[in-house]
C-alpha cells in the first residue's frame, strides 16, 4: 500500500499590501495631480502662500512663476514647480487648501444673500419696510434714497443703445449699505433670515466691492 505524503506549505514571508509597482497610467495621473496642485499654489495670493509649510526651493519657484508674464517662460516655470512638487509633503497642503475652499464657499453664499437683498429692495417697497424694521441701525431716509437712485440707474441702463456702457455706481452704493447693515446685525447676534422665494440677480458683478 502506498503511503500518502503529507504536503507542508512553506512558511509565508512578510506580505506587501500590493507588491506590484504602480502602472504607467497611475504614475501619469499622479504626476498630473501634482502639476495641477503646483499651479494652484502659483495662483494663491502671497499672504496665503506664506501660511503653507513649503520647502524654500519650492516657495521660491512658485514666487518666480507668479512674477513671470511671458507665456512660454511661465509654462516652463510651472513645469519646474510641478517637478519640485514630487518631493513635497502634499497632504498638509491639500488639507489647508480644502479649509480655504470651505471659507470661500461661505463667502460666496454670503455674497449671494446680499445680492438677493439688493434685488428684493429694488423690486418692492414693502421689502424696504421689512428690511428697515429688521435692521434698527438703518437710516431709513438714506436707504430709500439709495434704492430710488439704483432704480433710476437701472432704468437708464435699460434704455442704453448697443455699445453704450451701463452705469453701476448706484447699484454698488446700495450693495455696500446693505452689506454694512447686515454686518452690524450679525455682529449684534441678530442675523435675520433672507426673505422667502428666489430672485435672479440683475448682474452679479454689480455687488463687487
Amino acid at each position: 500500500m502506498f503511503k500518502t505524503k503529507r504536503f507542508t506549505p512553506a512558511p509565508a514571508g512578510p506580505a506587501d499590501d500590493d507588491p506590484r509597482p504602480p502602472s504607467k497610467s497611475q504614475l501619469k495621473r499622479d504626476m498630473t495631480a501634482l502639476q495641477e496642485l503646483g499651479e494652484r499654489l502659483v495662483a494663491l495670493p502671497r499672504d496665503r502662500l506664506a501660511q503653507l509649510a513649503l520647502a524654500e526651493r519650492l516657495h521660491d519657484a512658485i514666487v518666480e512663476a507668479q512674477r513671470i508674464t511671458s507665456h512660454e517662460a511661465r509654462r516652463r516655470q510651472l513645469q519646474y514647480v510641478g517637478k519640485l512638487m514630487r518631493d513635497a509633503h502634499v497632504e498638509p497642503i491639500r488639507a489647508r487648501l480644502a479649509e480655504w475652499d470651505g471659507e470661500s464657499m461661505e463667502q460666496i453664499a454670503a455674497f449671494h444673500q446680499l445680492e438677493l437683498w439688493r434685488d428684493r429692495l429694488l423690486q418692492d417697497d414693502e421689502q424696504a419696510t421689512a428690511f428697515i424694521a429688521q435692521h434698527p441701525g438703518a437710516d431709513a431716509q438714506h436707504l430709500r434714497a439709495l434704492i430710488r437712485a439704483a432704480r433710476k440707474e437701472r432704468a437708464a441702463n435699460a434704455a442704453l443703445l448697443p455699445g453704450q456702457e451701463p452705469q453701476r455706481r448706484q447699484f454698488r452704493a446700495l450693495f455696500q449699505e446693505i452689506k454694512r447693515l447686515r454686518a452690524e446685525a450679525e455682529a449684534g447676534g441678530d442675523a435675520d433670515a433672507m426673505p422667502d422665494g428666489d430672485a435672479a440677480a440683475d448682474d452679479s458683478a454689480d455687488g463687487d466691492d
